[in-house]
């Protein structure tokens, strides 16, 4: 049968989901775990890779397996198996049709940023952090002109392996609780470091140097050199993918709650 996961994760210890030959990854800590509930190989896809450093908190995976246990079973089990700031949130079956990276309809990102003259402590690998002041309204301006349909080669990062860099960003949302602001990003697909390198961009405008207008600009120069440098990975988090409603699978789990 076909299984379907989403998992959550502290990304400060690993490089990255895609597993690599060091097993410091998420994916290989997962398969570890995976196989070792199960006892046989298991091989996961998932939604969307993350980057080193990069949190997530529903990652969307799906494989095939012959074990027929209940899916609270897989969910028990599996975390017996994993460190501590990885974690399996829920288990259910699905089609052979499913396909956890195709069947998305969109995926979403939030990145948390922390604004104060104080370099975060507790928080340290959660968080970004700036310590100039910054303006919503001008950062909202700023966002609207990447909305839509749209060539993102200038916040593409050298080694991304899409096939295309057009893609379609569908909602970008900013707010501000305090000395933490949370930006909310929606798309299709996203390209490697895009969203870190449009949080680099925002931040400019929203510390007034430069306008909104700008970005308009660095967009259709579809030049990575006109746009701000990548910005820290520490408050970016996965939210997962969206799917149709006929998959019956959860949209959100319960670390959207404490998100900082």
């Amino acid at each position: 049968m076909r299984l379907a996961l989403g998992i959550s994760y502290n990304g400060q210890a690993y490089q990255g989901w895609q597993s690599q030959l060091s097993g410091q990854t998420v994916q290989d800590q997962l398969e570890l775990a995976l196989g070792k509930f199960s006892a046989h190989r298991v091989s996961t896809l998932c939604a969307g890779r993350t980057d080193a450093g990069v949190h997530a908190l529903m990652q969307v995976v799906h494989f095939d397996t012959a074990l027929d246990r209940p899916t609270s079973s897989w969910v028990r089990g599996t975390n017996s198996f994993l460190p501590r700031d990885i974690a399996v949130e829920w288990a259910q079956t699905v089609t052979p049709e499913f396909h956890c990276r195709a069947s998305a309809l969109s995926r979403r990102y939030a990145y948390v940023l922390l604004q104060s003259p104080v370099r975060p402590s507790v928080d340290t690998g959660r968080v970004g952090w700036v310590f100039r002041p910054l303006s919503i309204e001008p950062m909202r301006e700023a966002a609207a002109r990447l909305l839509g349909k749209h060539d993102f080669t200038s916040f593409r990062a050298s080694a991304c392996q899409a096939l295309s860099p057009v893609k379609t960003l569908q909602r970008i949302d900013i707010s501000q609780r305090g000395a933490y602001w949370h930006f909310e990003f929606e798309a299709n697909a996203f390209l490697h470091h895009m969203i870190r390198n449009i949080m680099g961009c925002l931040l400019v405008v929203g510390q007034g140097r430069q306008s909104p207008d700008w970005l308009r600009g660095v967009l259709l120069a579809r030049n990575r050199d006109a746009a701000a440098p990548t910005f820290s990975p520490d408050g970016l988090y996965f939210l997962g993918p969206r799917y149709a409603p006929h998959w019956g699978l959860p949209d959100r789990t319960p670390g959207f709650d404490g998100l900082p």
